[in-house]
């Protein structure tokens, strides 16, 4: 009996090694692909770094979703891409952008195969590409000192008209909504403020805001073939979403801007 005890033994103790080695290699794929994917998402971050658009400054972080990265590798693309920019600046406008891509192809020179992001803006943001626009847009002077504040789906114009030599106080109001290229503000009303509190009041947005919708051009501060697609307002940010189903990790693809049609 005691002779053979060793020889039942040995199977088992030769499915442990097996059993051991196994779980050692899962061990050591598990951290060189934990290590892959924070190499890679640090590389990711640093070409987009590197070939940020002129103007545009800050830092990007980046997240790599999915299974094995490894895996997502060798198949060509990688499921999920998730880029984060909590302190963009745009020209000075500070922003925070967030960014997720889906089919993201290892080949940079394929497109991504779609991508939603956002834009978040406080007030004074907002006021800065505001301005612009008006004076792009040659608006009246009393709209270009206009201050713009945020409320919930409406942004408030308020400033002072002179009419025959009087000072007025004024308040308009605009609904917020895009086009693929634009931030549009459309006039919805207004009303008097401070001074002759009989004014006929009837044509003071066309006064202050030409009657017109204003387009807060967004298009050139984005890589060509990103769109809008969505904006909403409360008391504390806008937020402009985006998407894309063109857009490459090139840099020419990532320093060429689009534009805005013309109004």
């Amino acid at each position: 009996m005691t002779a053979t005890t060793p020889k039942r033994r040995r199977p088992a103790r030769r499915l442990l090694v097996v059993v051991v080695a196994v779980l050692a290699l899962v061990g050591i794929f598990f951290a060189v692909d934990a290590g892959l994917r924070s190499y890679a998402e640090n590389r990711i971050a640093s070409e987009i770094d590197a070939k940020l658009p002129e103007g545009v400054t800050g830092d990007v972080n980046v997240a790599i979703g999915g299974a094995s990265v490894i895996f997502q590798y060798l198949t060509g693309s990688f499921e999920r891409v998730q880029l984060t920019a909590p302190q963009l600046a745009v020209n000075g406008v500070p922003a925070s952008v967030s960014i997720d891509a889906t089919d993201v192809p290892t080949d940079t020179s394929q497109p991504i195969g779609h991508v939603d992001g956002a834009i978040e803006l406080d007030q004074d943001a907002l006021n800065a590409l505001l301005q612009t626009a008006l004076a792009e847009a040659d608006a009246a002077p009393e709209a270009r000192d206009a201050q713009l504040e945020l409320g919930t789906d409406e942004v408030t114009y308020t400033g002072e008209l002179s009419i025959l030599g009087l000072p007025i106080g004024y308040q308009a109001t605009a609904a917020p909504s895009v086009t693929p290229d634009a931030l549009v503000l459309t006039p919805t009303g207004a009303k008097v403020t401070a001074g002759s509190g009989g004014l006929d009041v009837s044509r003071l947005v066309d006064l202050v805001l030409g009657g017109d919708p204003i387009s807060v051009c967004v298009a050139n501060y984005l890589p060509q073939g990103v769109t809008l697609s969505d904006v909403e307002t409360t008391p504390q940010r806008v937020t402009i979403t985006l998407e894309s189903s063109t857009l490459t990790l090139t840099e020419q693809s990532l320093t060429t801007l689009g534009s805005c049609s013309p109004a």
